[in-house]
């Protein structure tokens, strides 16, 4: 007996990546998650280019967010906070990341005690103001044309952070299998 599709919120088929994986029972999740994904490479695109314009070129989409983290609130980091608040269980990652930037001038390190403090150089944070500076003039004046957006922006991050904490838990749920 064929499965019932599950129709989307349009009545329309489902645009997803990887069919296989549709459930009937939310053809949506399997949207949200193509969604997702070309959502994160356009975002990691965007974030690339925009550092390259902004001057620091050659850099990876976790370089770039590890550099906007550690300019964050001009406090020094410790490489476990930085991993915790972005989520990232592998910190050979970030800390590969973190030498990379110090090597590009735009991190420092401190020892401080026994941790190892990291923050934003001048140059560092020249860059990430440089970066500011473009993602308004490119990305930002481009909501002031819909006010409906940022409302809708505000209640998509309230949605990503529920069901990253639902990924989380299925995540424990699958590594206990």
């Amino acid at each position: 007996m064929p499965r019932k599709k599950s129709p989307t919120v349009s009545g329309a088929s489902p645009i997803v990546s990887s069919a296989h994986l549709v459930s009937p029972d939310s053809a949506e999740m399997s949207e949200f998650e193509f969604g997702l994904i070309v959502a994160g490479n356009a975002f990691h695109r965007w974030i690339i280019h925009c550092m390259a314009a902004a001057g620091l070129k050659d850099l990876t989409p976790l370089d770039v967010l590890v550099l906007h983290h550690v300019t964050h609130r001009a406090r020094d980091k410790r490489l476990a906070d930085i991993c915790f608040i972005m989520n990232i269980e592998d910190t050979h990652l970030v800390n590969y990341a973190l030498k990379k930037l110090q090597g590009l001038g735009v991190v420092i390190s401190r020892k401080n005690g026994k941790d190892v403090t990291y923050a934003a150089t001048d140059v560092g944070r020249q860059h990430v103001q440089r970066y500011r500076e473009i993602r308004e003039n490119c990305l930002i004046d481009a909501l002031k044309a819909d006010d409906g957006l940022n409302r809708d922006i505000g209640e998509l991050a309230r949605l990503l952070r529920v069901l990253s904490g639902m990924y989380d838990q299925a995540a424990r749920a699958a590594a206990s299998l």
